[in-house]
């Protein structure tokens, strides 16, 4: 009876530590860091094969969409930096020049951002139109 005790609970903890296991390397990999283009382009041999995940604006005059392809060509913008960017995937419907995004993905060996995820901000649909001013309602 003492030696089942003993096997049963040696495999308990094999089984919680393979779990802890996968879980921890699963998570680590979908740890993303987030930053600006331009602190992106200044560190950017350190991010070289690396997934990130990068915030700024996209140029107006540099975006080719091709919705029914699911591609997206543009430029993406901080203060004083540029990326070019390659997406694949589902496009969103607010997504176009002079938009703030988000993308993530990978820098590939010709300085291309492959991004593989694209977030479009939207501060606009949530803030009051009439700010510091409470709306009564009509009767």
């Amino acid at each position: 009876m003492e030696i089942h005790r003993s096997k049963l609970v040696l495999g308990g903890a094999a089984i919680v530590l393979a779990a802890g296991y996968l879980g921890f390397t699963g998570a680590r990999r979908g740890w993303v860091y987030y930053v600006d283009v331009d602190t992106f382009l200044a560190e950017h041999a350190g991010h070289a094969g690396q997934r990130a995940r990068i915030h700024g604006s996209v140029e107006p005059d540099e975006v080719m969409i091709d919705r029914m392809g699911l591609n997206a060509r543009f430029v993406l913008v901080g203060t004083t930096g540029r990326l070019d960017v390659a997406y694949s995937g589902a496009i969103p419907d607010m997504f176009e020049g002079g938009r703030e995004v988000i993308v993530e993905g990978v820098l590939d060996q010709a300085g291309v951002f492959q991004a593989d995820v694209l977030l479009t901000k939207c501060g606009s649909k949530y803030e009051s139109s009439d700010a510091g001013h409470r709306q009564e309602p009509s009767p």
